[in-house]
């Protein structure tokens, strides 16, 4: 099935095209703004993705099912990351950054996924962008040193400061959940 309307995209159907839009411009949309603050700058380096899915399709290997989704999602990977080089954004965080975290806290399940979503998004962007090449897309270190011009160990460093960043926020909404509830007579 994935062959046929790949073939279809191909020809440039208008209809597969609109669908293509429609089916995958929500979770695009969402992986740009993992890496750019701005909503504005998220739509239009997603729509520059898309672009570039249109324009280079017919470059692309069906290898079979979810490859598709794989390159395309690569591609808005890749423009998310050259529109922080190209906008000197992109910068990674001095040791001091982080404060200390308590080495007991343990995160509860109470806090959502849209929650730590947006937690994510407050970290600075050298942090947030190896934390989602990492932990979400599944680069390797060496690949992520690679994309980002940064050295191997830079981007661990990052990623050890990322996760810590990320519980101290979590123990802080924690704590900000808890009073707020107390606050509230639950």
């Amino acid at each position: 099935m994935e062959e046929r309307l790949l073939k279809l995209f191909r020809d440039k159907d208008r209809l597969v095209h609109k669908l293509f839009y429609e089916h995958y411009a929500d979770s695009m949309f969402r992986l740009c703004f993992r890496y750019l603050k701005n909503e504005h700058d998220a739509e239009d380096v997603m729509v520059t993705g898309f672009m570039k899915v249109f324009d280079h399709v017919k470059t692309f290997e069906y290898r079979g099912k979810g490859s598709f989704d794989g390159w395309v999602k690569r591609i808005l990977v890749n423009e998310s990351l050259m529109f922080l080089r190209k906008n000197h954004n992109f910068n990674m965080v001095p040791e001091n950054y982080c404060k200390e975290i308590d080495e007991d806290f343990s995160p509860d399940s109470e806090i959502s996924a849209e929650e730590i979503f947006n937690l994510v998004r407050t970290l600075p962007i050298g942090y947030r962008t190896v934390f989602n090449l990492y932990a979400v897309e599944g680069f390797t270190h060496k690949d992520i040193a690679k994309k980002l011009g940064i050295s191997e160990n830079t981007s661990k460093s990052q990623l050890s400061k990322a996760r810590n960043a990320i519980i101290k926020l979590l123990e802080d909404n924690k704590m900000y959940l808890e009073r707020t509830r107390k606050a509230g007579g639950e």
